[in-house]
């Protein structure tokens, strides 16, 4: 290969070693025209003065073209569809026909009874398995992943403050005589700040109190549970939230700047718990703006790794993300045209360089999808993987000139809000203040301005609309019989555990809560192994940290 003047031969060379060792045995890949594609395209195919500057190769600085030397191409993002259903058979049920279907990570969406912090037996049996599973005790663990080899598959718990869905996993590793050492995946809900700014669902505990249980939380897990990711740090909601997508990624850096110095203080190394952060981000329809946002992303991220928290370990420099196409765009009218919003919006994830994804349902807007749907998700990452061939290639869009422009104004604007935040004293407290939820507010209205006036089209609802529609069904509520017969095997869950056991246990939790020398998460873990329950686990942490009470900007 000829060397180009502005790529620097070293480091080309190091990529190019890098990538024979992680790369696929088999490295000839056609198109359909019988021409060869390479597996990167540098300056030596194009001329950029910048190249060395805004983009370097992949598992390098400055980190815009990608965390890993291979990529896609040596490792396809991960499927991991969000799937909650009805009672803990039933999503086993369906798990097993996703998996079927290709996807290749699990993810457990509990019930919105859970992301409240109650036991199925407190609120009103209509409400429940409506939009995902009700799991609310060890047992309903051990259900949902029956069959499921947990020492060998990634498993996303969406898993809000105080972290009992993974404590009831780990109960379920020791059951089956699983180290705790062999368990992976990540607490995909762990980010307490996007919740109190936007998802007031999962704000469980008072806002002092969730940030004292989160560093309990990566404490524990960097010690006892290695393989686990604690923190997902998550501008998903933000932005569906109405936050743009330069201020979902700004917002986003700031939070995972305020967990690092938060662990920091707490005493940990940097480069002991930032290899182990994420990031989870919503994919809007604005196709190249999402790609620009996590390029922009991931270069930003690199740099406040190394130079502001001072970390030495390339690994802390990943900015390793999920992404999920957007809820936010689908549309009630002409459901089917949601499967060309989806495919849409995962393409440009995947240009973006993430590293797994789950795939909205077309009728996703309507309720938890139906089966077809979700199979026809699933498969929409096939075809744009295995068919259109988007994995062949490493950022192919690089050296566009619009999308590098883009990229840089991107980065440009996200610092700009990321200086607002840190002229406000850091996330927590520009969140506290409603600095944060004024400037979404903003953002979302301004927005929605522009679909009302038509200046931003939505095909079927202020444009090409059709009164002829399709009628697509809704997945039904899940039979009362069915949830009364989980409800009672609940209570008799309850009245048959070591009584004494798991009142000792809740008041350790207590004394935890009230003793900062104590980790709560480790007692948490403790709790569901005696037999202590979600709700209960909850309550407890509710009485002696604070109710959750998001701020509400005007």
């Amino acid at each position: 290969m000829p060397k180009s003047p502005h790529v620097p031969g070293d480091a080309q060379a190091d990529w190019r070693r890098a990538y024979d060792t992680t790369g696929p045995a088999d490295d000839r890949v056609e198109n359909r025209s019988g021409i060869e594609i390479k597996p990167l395209y540098t300056p030596d195919d194009w001329d950029s003065e910048r190249y060395a500057d805004d983009l370097g190769f992949p598992g390098q600085a400055p980190w815009t073209r990608g965390i890993y030397p291979s990529m896609h191409r040596g490792r396809p993002w991960s499927q991991r569809q969000l799937i909650g259903l009805a009672t803990p058979e039933e999503y086993n049920a369906r798990m097993r026909k996703i998996v079927a279907s290709g996807a290749t990570a699990l993810s457990v969406i509990p019930c919105n009874s859970v992301y409240r912090g109650y036991d199925m037996d407190e609120v009103d049996p209509v409400l429940l398995g409506t939009c995902g599973t009700t799991i609310n005790t060890v047992d309903d663990m051990d259900t949902c992943l029956k069959g499921v080899p947990i020492d060998a598959t990634s498993i996303a718990l969406n898993d809000p403050s105080p972290f009992t869905l993974l404590a009831f996993l780990l109960a379920v590793a020791r059951r089956r005589g699983i180290s705790w050492d062999q368990v992976t995946g990540t607490s995909n809900q762990s980010d307490f700040i996007s919740h109190f700014v936007a998802n007031h669902m999962f704000f469980r505990l008072a806002l002092d109190g969730a940030r004292r249980v989160f560093v309990d939380h990566v404490a524990f897990a960097n010690d006892r549970v290695p393989r686990w990711n604690p923190v997902s740090v998550v501008g998903q909601h933000m932005q569906q939230a109405g936050a743009t997508p330069a201020e979902a990624m700004a917002f986003t850096l700031s939070t995972a700047v305020q967990f690092a110095d938060d662990c920091i203080e707490r005493g940990l190394e940097p480069d002991g718990f930032l290899p182990r952060f994420t990031f989870f981000f919503d994919i809007s329809i604005s196709f190249f703006e999402e790609i620009a946002k996590f390029r922009a992303g991931r270069r930003i991220w690199a740099r406040i790794a190394k130079e502001r928290l001072g970390a030495k370990d390339e690994r802390s420099y990943r900015f390793k993300f999920h992404a999920q196409t957007s809820g936010l765009d689908l549309t009630r009218q002409q459901p089917l045209n949601n499967i060309a919003r989806v495919s849409a919006q995962a393409i440009a994830g995947i240009m973006g360089g993430l590293q797994s994804m789950h795939t909205d349902a077309y009728d996703e807007v309507l309720s938890t999808p139906t089966e077809e749907a979700a199979k026809i998700a699933v498969q929409t990452q096939n075809i744009l993987r295995d068919e259109a061939h988007l994995a062949d290639v490493i950022d192919p869009l690089a050296g566009s000139y619009y999308v590098e422009t883009l990229t840089n104004q991107m980065e440009e604007r996200i610092l700009e809000v990321m200086a607002t935040v840190e002229d406000a004293g850091g996330m927590f407290e520009a969140v506290r203040k409603g600095i944060v939820q004024q400037m979404i507010g903003e953002s979302a209205t301004a927005f929605q301005e522009k679909v009302d006036d038509g200046t931003q089209t939505v095909v079927g609802v202020n444009n090409f609309a059709d009164d002829s529609e399709i009628p697509v069904r809704a997945l039904e509520r899940p039979p009362a019989d069915v949830m009364q017969r989980h409800i009672d095997n609940l209570k008799k869950f309850k009245a048959e555990r070591p009584q004494a056991e798991v009142a000792k246990a809740l008041d350790e939790l207590a004394r935890a809560a009230a003793d900062e020398k104590l980790n709560i998460f480790e007692k948490i873990v403790d709790a569901v192994e005696a037999g202590a329950t979600n709700g209960e686990v909850c309550g407890k942490l509710r009485d002696e940290l604070g109710f959750g009470h998001p701020l509400i900007a005007a």
